[in-house]
């Protein structure tokens, strides 16, 4: 198995994960949070896809899938465009309403359609080009997408144990 097929079935267990912690919930389930200041599964998986489709449209060169495709207008969020979720206060997370799940999942499925069709041309030496120079080591491609898989799964985790304690109650 080569990198890139590595990399897509890193994504492709996210994808999983998606699918099934969204699954039969309603949108009050995906708006409900632990505590006052938690994050939502509907944050959770809008966020998490969100930075995937961000920071994989910017190393391909392509649109994000979030402006291309209409889903900023769809989801109607009170936030600019380029909004990915990074630094919500409270009441931005609360902010995420998600009014039908197929939503989410259709959102998700329409990023990861653009990941795996990115990951398909590249190859081992793509790996170790540097795209981000603002950071010290700069950030080659490879360190980007394994931060992308990271911070994805551990999101869809966190999404999975929300999940987890609402069904319980």
């Amino acid at each position: 198995m080569g990198s890139a097929e590595l990399l897509t079935d890193a994504f492709g267990r996210v994808r999983e994960v998606i699918r099934e912690v969204v699954e039969g919930l309603d949108a009050e389930a995906l708006a409900e949070r632990l505590d006052a200041d938690a994050n939502s599964i509907g944050w959770l998986v809008w966020h998490l896809t969100r930075v995937q489709d961000d920071h994989i449209a910017d190393v391909a060169g392509r649109e994000q899938r979030w402006t291309a495709d209409g889903w900023f207008e769809r989801f109607g969020l009170p936030f600019p465009p380029g909004d990915i979720g990074y630094g919500h206060s409270s009441a931005d997370v609360a902010a995420v309403r998600v009014s039908d799940p197929d939503l989410l999942v259709g959102y998700h499925e329409a990023v990861h359609a653009q990941t795996v069709d990115y990951l398909a041309g590249i190859t081992d030496p793509d790996l170790d080009v540097v795209v981000d120079e603002s950071w010290d080591p700069p950030t080659t491609l490879g360190v980007r997408l394994v931060s992308v898989v990271g911070d994805t799964m551990q999101h869809a985790g966190q999404a999975e144990f929300v999940r987890g304690i609402l069904l319980r109650r």
